[in-house]
């Protein structure tokens, strides 16, 4: 059976809005996307009743993306533990409205910030970020929802680049409330054999997110497309692939995400690109 394909709203803008959201579902629906993940940026960019209704209309599921920016993080050294967990608390919320069951992204600490850290120091890192997840992946499960925590790659962060790292770090805490997000950008920077490490992330995969080697399209990169879909196959891994990537045309995200050049002629080239690609791989 076909994959789910979704696409994040990040091809084409930042941040997403009531305004900006019915013409990108309308635009995704016709490119022959099934879903879309929906960066939360701030509460109340977005209403999640009215998103309800405007994904009804589209024909479209939901995922839920957590943006850790400036001061949003699970460590004490990178931001407010607190506001982060209320913030976690809304991104679920706004997942039970849109029935979506998955609330992905890096949630320990904001995206672009790192530290060297000694072993004694990794260890309490991860110490404070099993007691600061343990009670927003406990609420989340309550409501049928997976917090999947993603790993960065190290330009990004130095808490957690690879899956081995991940399964050490969150072993205690995965289940029912949470997960990995596994994407397909970092994997190719960070692991020695991306296959492998999403194999042996097995069931604790969540979400997967995908696109080009270069943060571009999928399909004319290096990334071995197929021994992908496999090693997800082997994982036991049959939920949605999100194509994530980035417009260059918002100075926030741009310099965010290292967008420096065109990554395609259009975003509109590049979300048809993608799926075309995946679905020709057998996605």
């Amino acid at each position: 059976m076909p994959r789910t394909i979704a696409v994040n709203t990040w091809v084409w803008t930042s941040p997403l809005t009531d305004a900006s959201l019915e013409p990108l579902a309308r635009k995704a629906a016709d490119l022959g996307y099934q879903a879309l993940e929906l960066p939360l940026e701030s509460v109340g960019d977005w209403d999640p009743h009215r998103t309800r209704d405007v994904l009804d209309a589209a024909g479209l599921g939901a995922i839920v993306v957590g943006a850790m920016g400036p001061g949003r993080s699970l460590l004490a050294r990178a931001g407010d533990v607190s506001a982060t967990q209320d913030y976690l608390r809304s991104c679920v919320a706004a997942a039970v409205t849109l029935g979506a069951d998955v609330v992905a992204g890096p949630f320990y600490a904001p995206t672009g910030v790192a530290w060297r850290m000694t072993p004694e120091e990794r260890a309490e890192v991860v110490r404070e970020l099993r007691e600061n997840l343990a009670q927003p992946a406990a609420q989340a499960a309550e409501l049928g929802i997976t917090l999947a925590v993603e790993p960065l790659n190290r330009y990004e962060t130095s808490v957690l680049n690879t899956v081995a790292q991940s399964l050490d770090a969150l072993d205690p805490l995965l289940g029912a409330g949470l997960g990995l997000a596994l994407d397909t950008y970092h994997l190719n920077i960070e692991e020695k054999r991306p296959a492998d490490a999403i194999r042996a992330a097995g069931d604790a995969i969540a979400h997967v997110q995908v696109c080009g080697s270069d943060r571009g399209a999928v399909g004319d990169d290096h990334t071995d497309w197929p021994g992908v879909l496999r090693a997800l196959d082997d994982a036991g891994y049959r939920g949605p692939l999100g194509l994530e990537s980035f417009t260059g045309e918002n100075a926030t995200i741009a310099v965010a995400a290292s967008v420096w050049r065109p990554l395609a002629p259009s975003q509109d080239e590049l979300a048809a690109r993608s799926i075309r690609s995946l679905r020709g791989f057998g996605a």
